[in-house]
């Protein structure tokens, strides 16, 4: 069976010769918001959803009949801009509180 040549596969690093980070690695602010759920320091984004759902979990904010809807708190509803969101559209409302 053949084998691939080693080092076909090319790797990005940084300018210091360490791997350069991808977008879930790079820490970003949170907005106040967000802050107000997460903390105030930059996080990975990556950090940010464990965060976000390790809280909504703790608040049980999973609709018991459907566990994919949140059901936003008032510290939730002002990250998510309303009462109830999907799993899938979390990400798209966090993204507008990163920067």
């Amino acid at each position: 069976m053949p084998t691939k040549a080693s080092g076909s596969q090319p790797t990005a690093k940084a300018a210091g010769g360490k791997k350069a980070a991808n977008a879930l690695q790079q820490p970003l602010q949170p907005s106040k918001e967000l802050a107000a759920v997460v903390g105030a320091g930059p996080l990975p984004r990556a950090e940010v959803v464990s965060k976000i759902w390790a809280y909504i979990k703790q608040h049980e904010l999973q609709n018991p009949a459907d566990r994919r809807e949140i059901l936003a708190d008032a510290k939730l509803e002002a990250v998510f801009g309303k009462k109830k969101v999907t799993m899938f559209e979390m990400n798209k409302h966090l993204t507008q509180h990163l920067k």
